[in-house]
């Protein structure tokens, strides 16, 4: 209880054989970024923690008031409804999941399955869902190894393409942007990955291939070489292996984090929804410079809308700009 509640400044200086630790060096690591602990934490170590750090603060050891800038209490693993424990007979052995399914496939379950702050249930179809996911990536990768290294890399930013490669290279800087942000500034790993995810079945949608125009395959290989770094924080086995066969010859782990551009999260559609007496019925995509006129024909041609305006007096249509259509109509 006593060293375990000073250990991280400790750790600043854990070679000292001579004093706890050399102020220079604490003062220059302290505070703590991030302290992540369970709930048990929160009421029992770090009040303790916080005293000692005080104590080290009045006599002149450190400088800082609070011993941690950060707190993150994340939730358990519960199974059958229950914390895990020996004593319910509700625990799980992870190596048996680790030999069937590999550890990149846990890692990716647990920090999916919940924000972390959250509990998570355990759940053997959430770890195969999660299995199938990487599986996905790893067989789009095979497939398309031979393909990806006769492609062009990059583009430049002036290039011409149609519609939807623009598509998908907002899907791409867009992933980017809400995978570094969950990160870094939220915390939030199943967003993130459920980013990955919708940014995966965005690749598997687009069709590309040897005949493609160049500009299209460069935004194609621009997609899918930015998923190795993405998912490196959660499948690092993976990423490792998929980053090797764009034929990098340098660990991911040797890189930065990757990068994305404002210019291309700027999209030339917006989507309407389309209301029927306050109702959601469909949506539609159109330009976004679509006049409100042609916006109203396009709603009211709709297929899903006909279903229900056919023969029906519309009484009126309200649209909002590059948000909705309002049909009234009357019963």
């Amino acid at each position: 209880f006593f060293d375990s509640s000073w250990y991280y400044a400790r750790f600043c200086d854990a070679n000292n054989n001579n004093v706890p630790f050399e102020k220079a060096k604490a003062n220059y690591w302290l505070p703590v970024d991030q302290y992540i602990g369970g709930i048990e934490h929160a009421c029992m170590h770090l009040l303790y923690a916080r005293f000692f750090h005080k104590f080290m603060r009045d006599i002149g050891l450190v400088v800082t008031d609070e011993p941690f800038s950060n707190l993150l209490t994340q939730g358990m693993v519960t199974k059958d409804g229950a914390k895990m424990s020996k004593s319910k007979g509700n625990t799980v052995d992870p190596q048996e999941y680790i030999d069937r399914f590999g550890s990149d496939t846990l890692r990716v379950f647990m920090l999916f399955a919940s924000p972390p702050e959250k509990d998570v249930e355990w759940n053997d179809e959430g770890v195969k869902g999660a299995f199938r996911f990487l599986n996905r990536i790893w067989m789009l990768f095979k497939e398309k190894q031979a393909f990806l290294k006769c492609i062009p890399k990059s583009y430049t930013k002036e290039a011409e393409m149609p519609s939807y490669a623009k598509d998908l290279r907002y899907s791409t800087h867009f992933t980017i942007k809400k995978v570094t942000e969950d990160i870094h500034e939220k915390m939030q790993f199943n967003t993130a990955i459920a980013a990955i995810m919708e940014h995966l079945n965005n690749i598997s949608a687009f069709q590309c291939d040897e005949s493609s125009e160049k500009i299209i395959q460069a935004v194609y290989y621009e997609a899918i070489a930015a998923l190795p770094k993405l998912l490196q924080p959660f499948a690092p086995h993976l990423s490792e292996e998929i980053w090797a066969m764009l034929g990098n010859q340098t660990s991911i782990l040797e890189t930065s984090w990757i990068t994305y551009d404002d210019k291309y999260l700027i999209k030339d559609q917006t989507t309407y929804v389309i209301q029927i007496n306050g109702k959601l019925r469909s949506k539609i995509v159109v330009g976004l410079d679509t006049p409100k006129k042609e916006v109203e024909k396009i709603a009211r041609a709709d297929e899903k809308v006909l279903k229900y305006t056919e023969g029906k007096e519309i009484i009126k249509i309200i649209i909002i700009p590059k948000k909705l259509v309002n049909i009234v109509i009357k019963d």
